[in-house]
């Protein structure tokens, strides 16, 4: 029987770290990374966020059962794996797409923590999300849903919580968004004067294509008019594309500073901060933080495409 770990046990608190760059610092810039990635090395970033509350709501209702969607390579399933082991839940996730034989590194460790998984046609998968819970689960009362992704106000609450922890002011807050659960947190956050002082600017860098969506959706999650500015023009070609020259530019990244970034999200949101100094969008003087929200087991997902001689394909 598993034993039940108290809730919000995990330290939410994470570093604030100056990253040295010659070109930030010839620009008079100072770029900072907050390391949520060091949260838990698996729940980590911002899915302890979304998660945590969520959670609590579940043990607050009796619930023992968390089920989730995600694709193959889902960080949020692999955290919410995690996490229910370590308080005591089970866990099913509905995966995207057809059943991976041997499973890949994400899928492996979801199954270690226990989760059951059922793979489901992409089609299927896409519209009918609702129609997958009640057909499994409608009637299973220790059931307790949780949106792909972590997406629910419950998540928003805990991304929240970010802002009330930064310890030195900064002009800018970056984040890169998926379903734009972190940065509507990110948003109620400094809307509520979690920063004290002059307030930053949120700022979200997209990493779907033809993301504007998130425009009004980010708006909806926070519940406030506080002002954001969503970056869309940073995704390489959509969600989870990451084209040779973006690959090769984080593999430098990599090399010169000693910080993994994910091709996915963070690597994404840092390549955008790097260009938008290029072309002059910070003032001189600007102190910038990057939101570094976990996710490192998506860079094992680019392994079948480095070559070896090190370098990418184009």
């Amino acid at each position: 029987m598993a034993i039940l770990a108290p809730m919000m046990d995990l330290p939410t608190y994470s570093a604030e770290e100056p990253l040295a760059d010659e070109r930030m610092e010839a620009k008079g810039l100072q770029l900072f990374v907050k390391r949520d990635d060091r949260i838990h090395p698996f729940i980590s970033g911002n899915k302890w966020r979304k998660l945590k509350y969520q959670l609590e709501d579940a043990r607050r209702l009796k619930k023992t059962h968390l089920v989730s969607f995600g694709g193959a390579y889902s960080n949020h399933l692999l955290a919410l794996a995690a996490a229910t082991a370590r308080y005591g839940f089970k866990s099913t996730a509905f995966v995207r797409g057809e059943e991976v034989n041997p499973p890949n590194d994400t899928l492996f460790l979801c199954r270690q923590f226990g989760m059951e998984l059922i793979f489901v046609p992409r089609t299927r998968y896409r519209v009918d999300k609702m129609g997958l819970w009640q057909e499994h689960f409608g009637s299973d009362p220790q059931a307790y849903l949780i949106d792909e992704g972590g997406r629910s106000p419950l998540a928003v609450k805990g991304c929240a919580e970010l802002v009330t922890e930064l310890a030195s002011r900064y002009d800018h807050l970056f984040v890169a968004c998926g379903t734009g659960t972190t940065l509507a947190g990110i948003v109620n956050g400094i809307a509520t004067g979690g920063t004290g002082g002059a307030p930053p600017r949120a700022e979200g860098v997209a990493v779907l294509k033809n993301a504007g969506f998130l425009q009004q959706d980010i708006r909806d999650a926070s519940a406030s008019d506080h002002p954001f500015r969503l970056h869309l023009d940073f995704h390489q070609g959509g969600y989870a594309k990451t084209p040779a020259p973006f690959l090769a530019w984080m593999q430098e990244f990599h090399k010169n500073h000693g910080l993994l970034l994910d091709p996915v999200y963070t690597g994404k949101m840092m390549y955008a901060i790097f260009e938008l100094a290029s072309q002059n969008y910070f003032s001189p003087g600007s102190r910038i933080l990057a939101i570094h929200t976990g996710g490192l087991f998506g860079l094992l997902g680019m392994r079948a495409r480095w070559q070896g001689d090190g370098t990418w394909p184009a």
